[in-house]
């Protein structure tokens, strides 16, 4: 047997290597060359199967989705999305090196572009870096992680809670993985998109109930309970496209009566709704272990992005030791954590501007009605509609009032049926009653034109 020394292989086995590497590229030099693999003419699909089948340019969404970009542009109308913002949107924006009075981000109560809570995401940058680079479930665990789910699960009164990289992620992890085949899923109609994928990826039944309609809920839980496993019965606490709210506690108590899970979503409640902003538990004064999953987002009233779960132990530990989307996922960024940490102990320490952030939507709603404006089922806590009927409508109106320096997106069908087309006015803590009195006269004016 041949041995290495300390340094190496010895003499005869560095000789023996030598000579088999140079025999083998001997051998490459005797044989010939290989024959260039000749280019394949165009292979062309089976005659019958459609272009529309392989193509994305023919595929029935995109071709939708052209005939409504080059229908607006025949009719004189710009594309209103995507639109470039120079700085922080809040109460004002930037766009193209002009100002506009703004009505279209979630900054409800003004936290994203507060030095404070920026100042929260540098310091985190230079401790913990811009990355954590690993699933929390392996090497990505940091201390503001924990930090920032012991907060919300305090605030929410419940055991723990969980943190995810993307709010509309989290319902479509979440409900996937804990509900399957066997289970039955009963939403709100307006529930949000997110929680109908997360249906979708689950597998199981599927069953919508008439818009905040408890009633409705009841006769379906009586009818169908007792042919599935697990039940859950998922409701918004704000609804995004329409701005109200459901009466949670009688789903509660249908959720009790007949065995079933309840979620909330609390993406657009939370900050906005209760004295202090904790959202629809604190509107109805409701414990926290009368709901079983909450869920909310840190993208808007906690100026940051991703989203969460609050509930029991049991709920928690299980997600985060198996949810595919938080066990296969990078975990939250240092600086996303820490920005949504200081948000929302600011949040707990300003209730004024919780305050504002109310009056503003109400003034804002009653005035919209006053002036002959649909603003649907909204209640004025932070989204408020105004109804246009048909989508064409929304767009010029949303192009008529950006010449008038306020900018607000139209909600085009599908996101809502053709006839309940809108712009949708998101609500800021530091909008002034003058900047609302504005909005609705110029408002009102362009909607009698168009």
């Amino acid at each position: 047997m041949t041995h290495r020394s300390s340094r190496g292989y010895n003499p005869q086995m560095k000789e023996r290597l030598i000579q088999q590497a140079l025999e083998r590229r001997q051998r490459r030099v005797d044989t010939p060359e290989m024959p260039p693999v000749p280019v394949a003419a165009e292979v062309r699909a089976p005659a019958d199967i459609p272009a529309r089948k392989y193509r994305f340019h023919l595929h029935p969404g995109y071709v939708q989705l052209r005939l409504i970009i080059d229908g607006s542009a025949k009719l004189g109308i710009a594309n209103p999305y995507f639109k470039v913002h120079d700085g922080i949107a809040g109460v004002t924006t930037c766009i193209g090196g002009k100002d506009y009075l703004n009505y279209a981000s979630y900054n409800y109560l003004g936290y994203c572009g507060d030095p404070r809570v920026s100042d929260a995401a540098k310091t985190a940058i230079d401790r913990c870096g811009t990355s954590v680079s690993a699933s929390r479930l392996v090497s990505g665990e940091r201390g503001v992680h924990r930090e920032l789910e012991r907060a919300l699960a305090q605030t929410y009164g419940v055991d723990d809670a969980i943190t995810f990289v993307s709010g509309h992620a989290t319902n479509v992890t979440v409900i996937g993985y804990l509900f399957g085949p066997k289970d039955l899923i009963l939403h709100d109609t307006l529930v949000h998109n997110s929680v109908l994928q997360g249906i979708q990826l689950s597998g199981a039944h599927r069953l919508p109930f008439p818009h905040n309609d408890w009633a409705a809920l009841e006769a379906i839980l009586t009818a169908q309970r007792h042919q599935f496993e697990r039940v859950l019965i998922v409701v918004e606490g704000i609804f995004s496209m329409d701005g109200d709210y459901p009466d949670l506690p009688r789903f509660i108590e249908l959720k009790r009566r007949h065995g079933a899970f309840l979620m909330v979503d609390e993406a657009h409640s939370f900050g906005v709704m209760g004295p202090t902003g904790l959202g629809i538990r604190e509107h109805f004064g409701l414990a926290g272990s009368d709901v079983d999953i909450w869920m909310g987002t840190l993208s808007k009233t906690l100026a940051s992005c991703g989203g969460y779960i609050a509930g029991e132990t049991a709920l928690i530990e299980h997600l985060k030791f198996l949810t595919p989307g938080f066990l296969y996922s990078v975990g939250m960024t240092p600086p996303t954590a820490a920005s949504a940490l200081a948000a929302l102990q600011l949040m707990r320490q300003e209730p004024e501007r919780v305050a504002a952030l109310q009056a503003c939507g109400i003034l804002f709603r009653d005035e919209a009605r006053a002036a002959g404006i649909d603003t649907g089922f909204s209640t004025g806590l932070a989204v408020v509609p105004a109804l246009t009927g048909s989508s064409v409508k929304a767009l010029k109106l949303s192009h008529a009032l950006l010449e008038r320096g306020i900018h607000v997106q139209p909600i085009l069908y599908p996101a809502v049926p053709e006839k309940a087309a809108r712009l949708r006015f998101f609500m800021n803590c530091e909008h002034t009653e003058q900047q609302i009195h504005d909005t609705v006269r110029a408002l009102k004016e362009e909607s009698a034109r168009v």
